[in-house]
């Protein structure tokens, strides 16, 4: 069984900081990829930010210079440092993880989410 737990989340004003963290855990082989993804109230959850073990980090538009994701391999962690907030950046924010947990075959996993609220 593979869990993903986050946490970090909370209320910010605009142009504050926050840092989110996520940590899989289980039985897991390999990570192939580790991504944030964010849902706002009444949008269609949207993609973040993805770092691919081994790979390079790749930003959506709209946080791009802004946020910025890492990742701590030894822990099956992955973090969000979330930088110059602002309100249209209030959402619930979701990690998932691509991975094997020894079969052959590759699966997501998706954490509950953590509340981010950027508002004065």
């Amino acid at each position: 069984q593979v869990q993903l737990v986050e946490s970090g989340g909370g209320l910010v004003q605009p142009g504050g900081s926050l840092r989110l963290s996520c940590v899989a855990s289980g039985s897991i082989s390999h990570i192939y990829v580790m991504t944030w993804y964010r849902q706002a109230p009444g949008k269609q959850r949207e993609w973040v930010a993805a770092f691919p073990t081994g790979g390079t980090t790749n930003y959506a538009d709209s946080v791009k210079g802004r946020f910025t994701i890492s990742r701590d391999n030894g822990q099956n962690t992955v973090y969000l440092q979330m930088n110059s907030l602002k309100p249209e950046d209030t959402a619930v924010y979701y990690c998932n993880a691509e991975l094997s947990t020894g079969s052959p075959f590759r699966n997501l996993y998706w954490g509950q989410g953590t509340q981010v609220t950027v508002s004065s």
